[in-house]
């Protein structure tokens, strides 16, 4: 494996969309540490913003990291920050909020995805749109164990309901996809809001030919044109080619699956 990284094209939109009155997600952008990340907060009022606010605000401070082993620790340990305040948040207030994630980590031709709920990453890669992370949902389990069809699924009363969470237990359980990154690469780091009305495909012809910002507002537009019922907001990092500086390579091998 060659130990230069690709260079990187990435941006990020959010709306509240056309029906909620306030936004609760949240996204982070940070290509210099090689970190993306989408936050839905859940709990109603400002909490759930406060929850994915809690997310990204912790993500942010990782900073560039001296190794691999170390971004990784700097990466657990800033969710664990962010779970401890916001189950605090709820036991001060009474409530149960929370907020799922999904984060992409790119450094030195790997990829990281970790996430919790049903905030996605695609791949898009030759032509072919993939979905990398799985829904923590309950209609997901239901799919698994073959309880519901593709299209029950579509139409299923809690299709919704979620199975994981940033801030709901007390030890945050994540899953964790790795492997390697080509030129031409596109992840799409989503909430739920834009898969509420977009389909894989459609997120597909959206990005492929496109910067990563006209993707971003490609979608953002379709969303808002179908109604847009929920909030949404939209990451996309592409990745280039050619060779840049040597950048530390992750040791994800320690993590596979949920941790």
């Amino acid at each position: 494996m060659n130990n230069v990284a690709l260079p990187i094209e990435s941006f990020g939109v959010s709306h509240r969309g056309c029906v909620r009155e306030l936004n609760e997600d949240n996204y982070l952008v940070e290509p210099q540490t090689g970190l993306w990340a989408v936050a839905d907060g859940m709990g109603g009022h400002d909490a759930g913003e406060v929850a994915s606010a809690s997310i990204v605000d912790h993500l942010a401070t990782i900073g560039i990291a001296s190794s691999a082993p170390d971004l990784r620790a700097r990466f657990e340990d800033r969710l664990s920050r962010a779970n401890a305040e916001i189950r605090g948040i709820s036991e001060s207030r009474g409530i149960t909020i929370g907020s799922t994630f999904a984060a992409l980590l790119v450094m030195d031709g790997r990829f990281a995805c970790l996430w919790a709920g049903d905030s996605r990453v695609y791949l898009i890669r030759d032509a072919e749109i993939s979905q990398i992370s799985k829904d923590h949902t309950e209609v997901q389990e239901l799919l698994d164990t073959g309880m519901l069809t593709e299209a029950e699924a579509l139409t299923w009363p809690r299709r919704n309901v979620i199975t994981q969470a940033v801030g709901v237990n007390d030890e945050v359980v994540i899953d964790f996809q790795q492997g390697e990154i080509l030129p031409g690469d596109v992840f799409v780091l989503s909430t739920d809001g834009l898969t509420a009305h977009v389909t894989d495909a459609e997120i597909k012809a959206a990005t492929v030919s496109a910067t990563a910002q006209a993707a971003c507002e490609n979608l953002l537009e379709m969303v808002l044109a179908r109604g847009g019922t929920d909030n949404v907001t939209v990451v996309l990092v592409k990745i280039g080619g050619g060779h840049v500086k040597q950048s530390p390579r992750p040791d994800l091998s320690k993590a596979e699956g949920r941790r």
